[in-house]
């Protein structure tokens, strides 16, 4: 038996909670995750997993195991990545998270354009507007948009992330144009469920507004207010990098363009300083380049 396999698959098991999700995400039949985990438990004369129709938990044994692979692969992706370091080349696979609208607005595209100067390296993107834990989740390097990162991680900033308000211009032929924004309770609001979902910010200057936003329709992820907005559903406070290429086509018009938004900061995080890997390093400085000029 390939004992470290037998620990990678273990180990995905433990993460997805699933024997199905373990053998798509690593590429091989169940049957196959089963007889890892079966020869796994045999070698170390201990049950690892709690199996019943509807989930995987772990045992004492398990959890003990789990503490221990991770750290063995950790060490054993380190000697890999070492042993071509010297030769500038980066192998391994790395693991990122991020928000789905980044994701599919930038990152994607930065990925490709990094893996193709690495063609030796993996990376698996876990596209998630919800908050994970890094470590539990065996995740590198997570990419989040926030006014204040994780004060338990190590924060690097990338970019500022500005938001404007943004309308369809078949809405505002119908709705009219707000002249300030106390006049956005009279307009039907695109909100996003999970920050500032009723209560806006805006500033001019020294002048500080909030507003109580009437919102009939909120999502959980941003490019699913940008479509409705695009459909003319309402006005939608929108990240500028997602929204700078349909202003500039006229799909989509600036509303109150002299009042701002807070500013926030697209941050890549990561749980420590100590063991990180060349790839991670090589990552992190080829996103902070791509994206250091404005605008992107």
């Amino acid at each position: 038996m390939d004992r470290l396999k037998a620990m990678q698959v273990f180990s995905c098991v433990a993460s997805t909670g699933s024997f199905s999700a373990t053998a798509d995400q690593l590429d091989m039949s169940r049957a196959m995750v089963t007889r890892y985990i079966a020869e796994l438990e045999q070698w170390l004369g201990a049950r690892l997993l709690q199996r019943t129709t509807r989930s995987v938990t772990l045992t004492d044994a398990g959890e003990n195991c789990l503490r221990r692979s991770q750290q063995m692969l950790a060490l054993m992706q380190d000697i890999e990545e070492e042993s071509t370091q010297h030769a500038g080349e980066l192998r391994g696979q790395l693991r990122l998270t991020c928000s789905m609208s980044f994701g599919h607005a930038h990152l994607a595209a930065a990925i490709g354009d990094f893996l193709a100067q690495h063609p030796a390296l993996k990376i698996d993107l876990n596209v998630n507007d919800m908050a994970v834990n890094l470590v539990e989740s065996r995740i590198d390097l997570a990419i989040r948009i926030s006014l204040e990162p994780d004060a338990l991680l190590i924060a690097r900033p990338l970019a500022a992330c500005e938001s404007v308000l943004v309308a369809s211009p078949r809405y505002l032929a119908q709705n009219g144009i707000p002249n300030d924004p106390e006049a956005l309770t009279l307009h039907d609001c695109l909100s996003y469920a999970n920050f500032g979902k009723s209560i806006w910010q805006f500033h001019r200057g020294q002048d500080q507004r909030s507003v109580a936003v009437r919102s009939r329709f909120s999502a959980n992820e941003a490019t699913v207010l940008l479509h409705a907005a695009l459909a003319g559903s309402g006005i939608a406070l929108q990240p500028s990098y997602l929204v700078n290429p349909l202003l500039a086509s006229g799909e989509l018009h600036l509303v109150l363009p002299e009042w701002q938004a807070p500013t926030m900061t697209i941050y890549a995080l990561y749980p420590s300083r100590r063991h990180l890997s060349p790839a991670v390093r090589a990552l992190l400085d080829f996103l902070v380049a791509r994206f250091h000029p404005a605008p992107w």
